[in-house]
């Protein structure tokens, strides 16, 4: 079993090589995106594919909670107190990052269901 794993590994995902590292792979990704995607039998067969769906809807994810931390300010300024408006700032900017950390974690998961191993450099 190796267990290095390449920045951004998620810790609800086994290092490859260690048993069942795949299930727990599976798990997280489908942890990811909407549960109507279980229903989908080419996902269960294929967790390459299920990687690239769950890539796809964190990165649709990103781009909401950019846009939304961009524009909640002009759009809703007349309708929400100054408190609330920053409040949504707030949480904009964490979802983005839980995203983001999602995002790179579905590169790597993907990369080592792919069969790539991660090499440290010193």
């Amino acid at each position: 079993m190796d267990a290095t794993v390449p920045p951004g590994w998620p810790e609800q995902v086994w290092p490859p090589g260690a048993p069942d590292w795949e299930r727990t792979a599976v798990s997280w990704l489908y942890d990811l995106v909407p549960p109507d995607y279980r229903t989908h039998e080419v996902l269960r067969r294929y967790p390459v594919l299920l990687a690239r769906f769950a890539g796809d809807h964190v990165a649709a994810g990103l781009e909401a909670a950019r846009t939304g931390w961009r524009t909640v300010r002009v759009e809703l300024a007349d309708q929400l107190p100054p408190d609330a408006i920053e409040a949504a700032m707030v949480a904009y900017e964490r979802e983005g990052a839980r995203l983001a950390a999602a995002a790179r974690g579905v590169e790597v998961v993907a990369g080592a269901l792919r069969g790539e191993r991660w090499v440290p450099r010193l």
